[in-house]
């Protein structure tokens, strides 16, 4: 369950908790067109700091170009109320979901001039895949649900109605046992877990599938600019779940995810079966980075 906290920023105002309602009729609700962002906040010795703020409010906004949606509000503002979010509510650390959402008005498919309402509502969340997952790994299977077409879909809009994918490919990963689902895109090529981006190692070399079908994700992004400046090659190429099973390591990212290790995949251990050297290298390092200990990212922290 969610960790209620005290108040929501609902369209330039904060309301308690309980009363960030919407109309039954609201058109996102019924029609899934609408854009959000998964942000996390960070305890760190000089206060609460917010992770890759402006990346994420770029790509929220990018997302909004996509989808043709016009919010009212600037990319400023949107930066202004996630801060003053995260401060009303006294969390030293927290998980902020923003969403941009199409509102009550018309029904039907076609939204004329329904109103654009937006919302960034702030709570404690731990680690997603569990503090076990982070330290031992989880287990991944392959999805008979296959990631969304760009053709059928705009893969870089982060955008609600899009998830149902993903819930159903959880769903079944979770039905059978596994931790997490694994989507392959429509050549059949690794792309994506149901909300993380996934990386691989062999001989020391890291990949990670191309930006062809996957989001572009802002911890993937993160990960690529660390492993370059640790010396790690990075490839971002296509690659089978046949090279997966016979990776060295394999690790998924995501705001939500932050770094977290994959021990098996389809009934296939992972190596020895426990997150590896350059896994928990970057794990050190991310984990360093976020609360406020590695000043040579502290351009990617917004000190509340």
């Amino acid at each position: 369950m969610i960790k209620k906290s005290k108040k929501i920023w609902m369209d330039g105002k904060f309301v308690d908790w309980a009363q960030a309602n919407v109309h039954i009729l609201t058109h996102t609700l019924h029609y899934g067109l609408g854009v959000f962002e998964g942000i996390r906040c960070y305890k760190t010795r000089k206060g609460s700091a917010i992770f890759r703020l402006k990346e994420h409010v770029d790509r929220l906004f990018s997302s909004c170009h996509i989808m043709q949606i016009k919010p009212e509000y600037t990319p400023k503002e949107i930066t202004k109320a996630i801060i003053d979010s995260v401060r009303v509510n006294g969390l030293e650390e927290c998980y902020i979901r923003p969403l941009i959402y199409i509102g009550y008005g018309v029904m039907g498919i076609y939204p004329k001039s329904n109103p654009i309402r937006v919302a960034i509502a702030v709570w404690p969340w731990g680690a997603y895949l569990g503090e076990d997952g982070i330290k031992k790994g989880i287990r991944l299977k392959t999805s008979s649900f296959t990631r969304h077409h760009v053709n059928v879909s705009m893969t870089k809009s982060k955008t609600c109605g899009q998830y149902v994918n993903s819930i159903l490919a959880k769903k079944e990963a979770i039905s059978v046992g596994y931790d997490e689902a694994l989507l392959l895109d429509t050549q059949g090529y690794v792309s994506e877990g149901s909300g993380e981006n996934i990386f691989i190692v062999r001989n020391g070399a890291i990949k990670t599938p191309p930006l062809n079908s996957i989001l572009e994700g802002i911890t993937r992004n993160s990960i690529i600019e660390m492993a370059q400046k640790l010396k790690i090659p990075v490839k971002e190429m296509s690659f089978t779940r046949d090279e997966l099973y016979a990776a060295d390591e394999t690790f998924l990212t995501g705001t939500a995810a932050e770094i977290t290790p994959v021990r098996e995949v389809d009934g296939r251990i992972i190596s020895k079966g426990k997150p590896g050297p350059v896994t928990k290298k970057l794990q050190d390092l991310f984990f360093k980075i976020v609360k406020g200990e590695d000043k040579t990212y502290n351009s990617w922290l917004t000190y509340t």
